[in-house]
């Protein structure tokens, strides 16, 4: 079910606890030379219909919210952003908009790395408020994680930006927005083992040449359908599992250890 496709009285009459309520988000932000700006939002919105066409009732698609968390990107130009903060404000919006509807279960179904840390700390502020819901997030390309890098044809096995793999999707679903004349690798990135494990803050145009992490140039249109293809099947697991979950408790530990 599409909520824009659907009238007030219709979205009321969905058994709040039947359905998980998906929640897209992504970007609007530069992609190298040769991908268009706009390939987060293209990529997730892509992954969520195909999730939607899967499953049907069991869930409620949101319309997908382009606008993401892209201020490391701001130094190339063609970019959108909004701020940390306020990122997570957005997010957190949305979220208690759907939950004031009493709907259970949600996921918000990410496809932008800017957007993990806000998406997480929009669901931490929320659950005091909320904690009888089931309240999850998750990014496309780490639900899937194995099946990508089993797909993969380059030296890197895992998503990039402007990667093989988003290159291979687009291909796969808008071949006419590739510049494929401007592909090139990009995979120039600073590394020290001694830093293993360290977050360092950085924009892209401090850790790429042109504005991709990754091998673009193995990227083929074959390689973007299968990817996307194994996206929703492990999307659609995520899905069923969370229909089967038990909603949160909200006994206090003291009365558990007494039923215990």
């Amino acid at each position: 079910m599409r909520f824009v496709d659907l009238t007030w009285p219709d979205i009321q009459e969905i058994p709040c606890d039947g359905v998980v309520v998906v929640i897209p988000i992504a970007a609007c932000e530069q992609h190298s030379l040769h991908l268009p700006v706009f390939t987060d939002t293209i990529l997730t919105t892509a992954i969520a219909e195909g999730l939607e066409r899967a499953l049907q009732a069991k869930v409620l698609l949101l319309p997908t919210q382009w606008l993401g968390a892209s201020d490391h990107h701001l130094p190339f130009g063609g970019t959108l952003s909004a701020q940390v903060d306020r990122h997570i404000d957005l997010v957190g919006d949305l979220i208690r908009s759907v939950l004031k509807s009493q709907f259970t279960r949600i996921m918000i179904l990410n496809g932008h790395g800017g957007n993990i840390d806000t998406m997480k700390v929009a669901l931490q502020r929320l659950q005091p408020e909320f904690p009888d819901r089931l309240m999850t997030a998750a990014t496309y390309w780490e639900v899937a994680e194995a099946e990508f890098a089993e797909l993969g044809q380059g030296p890197r096995r895992k998503m990039g930006h402007a990667c093989e793999y988003e290159t291979s999707m687009i291909m796969a679903l808008r071949p006419d927005l590739v510049r494929t004349d401007r592909i090139r690798n990009d995979d120039t990135r600073y590394r020290d083992e001694a830093c293993r494990g360290v977050y360092v803050a950085e924009d892209m145009s401090q850790c790429t040449r042109q504005g991709a992490v990754g091998y673009p140039e193995f990227a083929t249109a074959e390689t973007g359908k299968a990817l996307l293809e194994a996206a929703v099947k492990r999307l659609g697991e995520v899905v069923e599992a969370l229909l089967r979950r038990p909603l949160p408790s909200t006994d206090s530990p003291l009365q558990r250890m007494r039923i215990a």
